[in-house]
């Protein structure tokens, strides 16, 4: 594993860990300074299908989609970062500054939707990686997307930090009116500089904040989703945040504590001892605690809000937070009505 000797500006990750797939893993030992800044690669990838079936009972939706893989949103704790290793990547710089972009995506999604095998259910995109990230702006894959899923009006969540998704209320707000859309905005932290420390290239917070208002006050839903909770880094924040959310008008907030899976424990460990390394330890233990003594907990249930006594406080802070700031809307209902399958055309018998 490698170190660089300064911050790479503009980045979460500021290793490689190795991949776990590759016999080899050759790295620098040594820098200079024309090599300390990481450029963003793009390549264009041709998979043969778009939606995945989800298994996860933690997750509201059966199916998510992704037009990109990797993403240059760069949030240093991100649990998809262990999925660029299957495309021959690391986990680390690379997840972040490689990224794959599916620009035949709307074809494939067109094909399934008109498929009469399919069934109706909510496909969510950014399952795995933000759908508008910054290369969206040039390649306009989110776009094409809606505009297949209103075509077949069939219904679809949107999960974003980036305020870029302005750019389509057009189609986003024609899916609203057919009950076919709603919008998880995530925010974490309302310490911007935090923020830029986790998140290098996502959208600012008062940028999202004041995204999330666009969207209600068009009448989109919107949940809020605080994510993730770190203990000993934002959770103190936690009734400032559910506050500004309450002031945007928006109703339904929910939360995810971090987990470090695979790859991810090693990439948050090397950053947080660069960014914070005056509470590195304390940081740490306290994930551990969340998780029964380990960085990550996959179990099914609780790995998304952990156990043990700071689940409970971090849970406690949010079911005040909600009281409080009247946060308690429920679920979004989709309305799986109106997308139609694909006529099944028969000989009559004679």
């Amino acid at each position: 594993m490698r170190e660089l000797p300064v911050l790479q500006k503009g980045r979460g990750a500021q290793i490689n860990t190795p991949n776990p797939f590759q016999k080899y893993n050759v790295f620098q030992d040594e820098y200079d300074e024309e090599l300390e800044v990481v450029e963003t690669s793009f390549q264009d990838v041709f998979p043969k299908t778009i939606v995945n079936k989800v298994e996860s009972p933690d997750v509201h939706h059966n199916y998510s989609l992704n037009p990109y893989q990797g993403c240059e949103h760069g949030c240093v704790y991100c649990y998809a970062r262990n999925s660029h290793t299957y495309w021959g990547y690391s986990a680390g710089l690379d997840f972040e500054s490689k990224i794959m972009v599916k620009r035949k995506a709307p074809e494939l999604l067109d094909n399934l939707l008109s498929s009469k095998s399919w069934k109706v259910a909510p496909i969510m995109m950014s399952g795995n990686t933000d759908c508008y990230q910054p290369v969206e702006k040039e390649t306009e894959i989110t776009r094409e997307l809606l505009k297949v899923f209103l075509k077949h009006r069939h219904p679809v969540g949107i999960v974003t930090k980036n305020s870029l998704i302005l750019r389509d209320m057009d189609i986003i707000s024609q899916l609203n009116k057919l009950g076919l859309v709603s919008v998880a905005v995530s925010i974490n932290t309302v310490d911007d500089h935090l923020r830029r420390q986790l998140e290098p290239r996502a959208s600012t917070t008062q940028k999202r904040l004041q995204l999330i208002a666009t969207l209600h006050q068009a009448g989109i839903p919107v949940t809020v989703l605080a994510a993730p909770i770190i203990p000993g880094l934002n959770d103190s924040g936690i009734l400032n945040l559910a506050k500004k959310v309450a002031a945007t008008g928006v109703k339904r907030l929910s939360h995810i504590v971090v987990r470090l899976n695979g790859d991810v424990a090693p990439i948050f460990q090397d950053w947080l001892q660069k960014t914070h390394s005056d509470r590195t330890e304390k940081v740490l233990n306290k994930i551990k605690n969340l998780h029964g003594g380990k960085l990550n907990d996959s179990d099914f249930g609780k790995r998304m809000k952990g156990e043990g006594i700071i689940a409970d406080i971090i849970g406690q802070q949010f079911a005040l937070a909600k009281r409080l700031y009247l946060l308690n809307e429920p679920p979004f209902e989709y309305n799986l009505s109106l997308y139609k399958a694909p006529k099944v055309f028969q000989m009559s018998l004679f």
